[in-house]
């Protein structure tokens, strides 16, 4: 009321502010939400990364898929290169940009997905659970080639890549080249398989250099690592 009479506003104009305001407030805790439900580990931007550290990153590709294109064709995307490079932030980042642009969108690492179906194979969801993974107009698998997975792990994965394959878009990271895939997840045909069907449209992104994280430490990194973490 004061900011209307000090700044001589009408009726009509005073209505207008108030309810741009509730729009405003509405529109960010809707963001929130949608945020907690994809289970993003942090609400990551594109503003926020260190595109100075690595040049080997191709930004305005980077920035094309933030426009979220991909998702509307129902195309999928694949980050490669070793850990600590930014391919977690980045995909976080443009996860969050898919939920401003409006789509529903899940986060999980490798590990998450596999934990999830191992858990409800033995309450007898899997049926459930497969919703959640189909259902998102963009799916997001982190960490792919941390480690090993257990057995069965090429069962969820290809079920979850061939039920969304042409209907929903995937976005995958991995620390590992895609002839290790069969020995990650200890079943040859079924990597074989998937990577048929997600390579098929995917846009791929190498991703070289070293580990952000350790740029401040003079430290020699193995050719390969078998630490687990965020990549």
């Amino acid at each position: 009321m004061s900011e209307a009479a000090g700044h001589h506003l009408s009726h009509g104009e005073f209505l207008e502010l108030v309810l741009q305001d509730e729009l405003v407030v509405r529109a960010e805790r809707h963001m929130k939400r949608r945020v907690k439900a994809a289970t993003v580990r942090k609400a990551k931007t594109l503003g926020d990364f260190d595109w100075s550290f690595n040049s080997s990153i191709k930004k305005k590709q980077v920035h094309d898929l933030a426009t979220c294109q991909f998702v509307r064709e129902a195309k999928d995307v694949l980050l490669l290169g070793p850990p600590g490079v930014g391919k977690s932030h980045l995909v976080q980042a443009i996860g969050c940009q898919a939920i401003k642009a409006g789509f529903d969108v899940l986060y999980r690492s490798i590990f998450d997905v596999v934990r999830d179906f191992l858990h409800e194979e033995n309450l007898g969801e899997q049926d459930r659970l497969l919703k959640r993974y189909l259902k998102p107009d963009l799916l997001i698998i982190d960490d792919m080639g941390m480690k090993q997975l257990p057995k069965r792990s090429g069962e969820y994965l290809f079920e979850i890549i061939m039920r969304r394959y042409e209907a929903r878009s995937t976005m995958m990271t991995s620390n590992r080249p895609l002839e290790d895939w069969g020995k990650l997840v200890g079943d040859l045909p079924a990597a074989t398989a998937i990577l048929d069907r997600f390579l098929h449209h995917a846009q791929i992104l190498t991703i070289t250099g070293k580990s952000y994280r350790l740029r401040n430490q003079k430290v020699q990194m193995p050719a390969e690592t078998t630490a687990s973490g965020e990549s």
